[in-house]
């Protein structure tokens, strides 16, 4: 081999190098800020329709920099819905909001579709968002799909009422679900408390582990 083609390969290999660190850098970046360029446009999308035409982000822009002022204006209406939302959380609080959503939830308590839509998806707010419950806080290691093979799951709780009658071997279980990568669905299994491995990862390290398809595990404790 050549002295001249030696180099070239050098140079071609540093410059293959550069590019892929460039990538690993530049890469979650870009993906970060389409991501959330795209979830505030779809906000706004949603939410400035509702707006008057004299309070469009537009009709405003023209108002102050005059008719010729034409560029597009985002997260008016993320903006828009953090206040109202938190508004409508204030209200709710009190005596008076407390009065009128239990009126309200009575009337939809009415409507057989919409009151079976509108209670799964309250009982997953709440669930979510609800202070006063821990809710994937464990994460575990469980045989799945066939003893042998291994699944990282999320322990969600105990099960209860008519599930935890049925389930048979009057043992202790716990409810875990299983994520798919890239966690766009899973399972939610009810495996006995004896055949479940706990970790100490936490809720999110155990997602992004999922989502990675195990390229991206945790940092060790010790070397933190």
């Amino acid at each position: 081999m050549s002295e001249h083609s030696s180099h070239r390969r050098s140079v071609f290999g540093a410059l293959r190098a550069s590019f892929l660190t460039g990538l690993v850098v530049v890469l979650p970046v870009g993906l970060t800020i389409y991501v959330v360029w795209g979830v505030v446009g779809w906000i706004d999308a949603w939410i400035l329709p509702l707006i008057p035409a004299f309070w469009q982000p537009e009709a405003v822009m023209k108002r102050i920099f005059g008719p010729e002022a034409d560029f597009p204006v985002r997260g008016v209406g993320v903006l828009v819905f953090l206040v109202f939302t938190a508004l409508i959380g204030w209200i709710a609080r009190g005596l008076i909001g407390r009065t009128i959503v239990r009126r309200a939830e009575n009337v939809v308590d009415r409507v057989p579709l919409v009151r079976s839509v509108y209670s799964g998806l309250k009982q997953i707010t709440e669930t979510f968002f609800a202070k006063s419950e821990k809710t994937f806080e464990r994460t575990c290691l469980v045989e799945f799909p066939r003893p042998g093979c291994w699944t990282v799951g999320l322990v969600s709780s105990v099960p209860k009422g008519e599930i935890a009658g049925k389930l048979p071997g009057g043992e202790d279980m716990v409810a875990v679900f299983l994520g798919l990568t890239p966690m766009t669905s899973g399972f939610l299994v009810f495996v006995p408390a004896r055949e479940v491995v706990f970790l100490d990862l936490k809720a999110d390290e155990a997602v992004k582990l999922i989502v990675s398809a195990g390229l991206v595990y945790p940092q060790p404790k010790d070397s933190e």
